[in-house]
């Protein structure tokens, strides 16, 4: 019974992955055609960001839990 889990999985990965890959190469493409200034640098440079200061809090979180908690941080 578990035996089709993975297939079922893969399957809808694959397509999700290449759903979403094609319509990022399309929009990529079409946006060349137009010739305009492509704004995925700047929504890059945002996710970046956003990613490092939610990282940066996790870390926080988590040692300030562990201290909370008592656990020994320190490294030998």
């Amino acid at each position: 019974m578990i035996d089709w889990v993975p297939i079922v999985f893969v399957t809808f990965k694959v397509l999700v992955f290449g759903t979403g890959m094609f319509f990022a190469i399309k929009w990529h493409y079409e946006r060349g055609k137009k010739g305009k200034q492509s704004a995925v640098p700047r929504a890059g440079g945002k996710v970046a960001a956003v990613f490092v200061l939610l990282l940066l809090g996790l870390w926080l979180l988590t040692f300030g839990l562990g201290r909370m908690l008592g656990l020994d941080w320190t490294f030998p």
